[in-house]
């Protein structure tokens, strides 16, 4: 019964848990451990002469552990794989030998496509007015400066209004104050009379320059407050000019429409430089820095990638998801990134190296390792392995083979499973 038992085991066993098979009997359990090490004595001997270089490229610390992991799953000397023409044919083994690639280490985050907070720009009217015309439409490329939008407001009529009274105001009291001064510097005219002069000229001025500048606030500049100076025309009506160059990409704008201070009438975006934000876990903070290397694609164009920076890290950790937001800017010279996008992002934590890579699918899960198959001499042996990082479907080989080794890329699984079938015959129980 306790035969029968062990044997329904070991076919779960082999039906891919994994799971040592090197158990037996209480009985006989130190001793099977002490002969198991003994053969892995001789197994490692025996593979540094078939593997010559490769073991001499392996740590010796790592080469050790191996070699006593090796001793646990019940590995010996003998323990490769052969098969038969016929399970050639079946399984399709395909194999592909380890070489050196270029890769870097990098941290993969989830991001969003965003408009570059200096390169947007709202156009707005800080007073009631209404729109008699529209120079520009949506989708238009504008330059800086260009003329937008020509609005009529009352408030631009009743301050150009005080700036004409404030300019004749102070010319009499200059006028006043100048006559003033004449009379009191020949002695003729009274002192009383100059101060009140003189004070009458500084307010009058202060009375022009608080007119002038409520020009400035409605929008006209230097020149413009020069040519209506000179003018002295009540016209109410006041151009606005693009503040930036870029697109028009919102238009709001309605032929004798009447805005107000809350009317975004047009929205301007300089499209050629774009950020992206990205929300790294607290953990991976110190991972990241200033000036690092992002790569971003997005679902619109798979295949595709873009280039960036990280310009700004924030200080402060969002509590609800134990996060800070990471910031970079990226060119997009074809306009094909748009703001709004979800993006995939990897931040290069590392320049370029040059190192030993394998295909990811042969890597195999082998409890807390991992194991690869290597052909040789039409035979396969297993092999633990250490990893480093993984990119473009290859993965780093820190330790356990070499350059030039032939690792089994299809058909890895079918040889696990006859490679613990064998090891079961060869105990008896299979």
């Amino acid at each position: 019964m306790r035969a029968k038992f062990i044997h329904i085991f070991l076919i779960i066993f082999l039906l891919g848990l994994g799971m040592s098979c090197g158990r037996h009997h209480r009985g006989e359990e130190k001793e099977g451990v002490q002969e198991q090490a003994a053969v892995t004595q001789e197994s490692g001997q025996h593979l540094a002469r078939e593997g010559g270089a490769q073991r001499q490229a392996v740590g010796k610390g790592f080469a050790q552990r191996a070699l006593g992991k090796r001793a646990r799953r019940g590995w010996g000397p003998d323990e490769v794989v052969v098969l038969s023409k016929a399970e050639m044919e079946m399984i399709e083994i395909q194999t592909e030998k380890v070489n050196f690639q270029s890769m870097r280490s990098h941290l993969p985050v989830m991001g969003k496509v965003l408009a570059h907070p200096l390169r947007k720009a709202i156009v707005s009217y800080a007073f009631p007015a209404r729109i008699s015309q529209i120079h520009i439409q949506i989708g238009d490329w504008v330059k800086k400066n260009q003329t937008l939008i020509t609005l009529q407001s009352e408030e631009v009529g009743n301050t150009k209004s005080d700036f004409y009274k404030a300019m004749a105001d102070h010319e009499l009291a200059k006028v006043n104050f100048e006559r003033e001064k004449s009379l009191f510097d020949r002695g003729v005219g009274a002192k009383k009379n100059y101060i009140t002069a003189e004070a009458e000229l500084k307010v009058a001025e202060a009375t022009l320059n608080a007119a002038e500048k409520k020009l400035h606030v409605l929008g006209f500049t230097e020149r413009q407050v020069k040519a209506i100076s000179e003018t002295h025309q009540i016209n109410p009506v006041i151009t606005l000019y693009a503040p930036i160059s870029g697109k028009i990409i919102e238009n709001q704008a309605i032929l004798g429409a009447m805005i107000d201070q809350g009317t975004e009438i047009l929205t301007i975006l300089d499209p050629t430089i774009l950020c992206i934000d990205a929300e790294i876990y607290e953990k991976d903070v110190a991972k990241v820095r200033i000036g690092q290397d992002v790569e971003i694609s997005v679902p619109a164009y798979p295949g595709e990638s873009f280039m960036g920076k990280i310009c700004f890290i924030s200080d402060v950790l969002k509590e609800e998801t134990r996060t800070i937001t990471v910031r970079s800017e990226v060119e997009n010279k074809e306009f094909k990134l748009k703001p709004g996008m979800f993006a995939d992002i990897k931040i290069y934590l590392n320049h370029q190296t040059e190192v030993l890579v394998a295909p990811e699918e042969a890597i195999l899960d082998e409890k807390d390792e991992k194991l690869v198959f290597l052909k040789k001499d039409g035979k396969y042996l297993p092999v633990i392995v250490e990893i480093g990082i993984k990119e473009g479907g290859y993965v780093e080989i820190l330790n356990g083979i070499q350059e030039g080794d032939e690792v089994v890329t299809k058909g890895s699984y079918q040889l696990k499973s006859k490679l613990y079938d064998e090891i079961l015959k060869k105990a008896g129980i299979h």
